[in-house]
């Protein structure tokens, strides 16, 4: 797998592959939390592609939008396609996430994971990650719909 930061052509892409792994949610437009992101550290959102198609084309198979705020870096948008998990493609994109962040000088990763997504807890319980005894509480400033 190729990781790259994520390009504006990625988008259809990216936002069908959260939907296929069942990250969007009716409230949150993703395309506008993708603009958003190009405006705040692009390059930590970034992409997995594997080699070409039938018609010469990349495939986009994996993302992770992180963000790092001098305190603690953020992983938002976790996903790998599902016809190609237990590759080591989740994990192979978590390190590199995890490295540019340590080169920003980031102490710490949170990785927000929704309660009920039991298979991507169980993955980041398996890359070290360990449950926080606290609540990540949210308060929307814009509405997205």
């Amino acid at each position: 797998m190729k990781i790259r930061p994520f390009r504006e052509t990625d988008a259809s892409a990216a936002v069908a592959l959260w939907r296929d792994c069942g990250l969007i949610r009716p409230w949150n437009d993703p395309y506008k939390d993708i603009e958003r992101k190009s405006h705040c550290q692009p390059e930590l959102f970034l992409v997995g592609n594997l080699p070409a198609d039938s018609q010469g084309a990349d495939v986009l198979v994996a993302t992770a939008m992180a963000g790092y705020d001098g305190h603690r870096g953020s992983v938002y948008y976790l996903a790998v396609a599902p016809g190609h998990q237990q590759m080591s493609l989740g994990r192979a994109l978590m390190e590199e996430v995890e490295q540019r962040l340590l080169a920003l000088g980031c102490p710490k990763v949170n990785v927000l994971v929704r309660t009920s997504n039991a298979s991507v807890l169980s993955f980041c319980d398996k890359l070290g990650y360990a449950r926080d005894d606290a609540f990540s509480l949210g308060k929307r400033l814009i509405p997205d719909i």
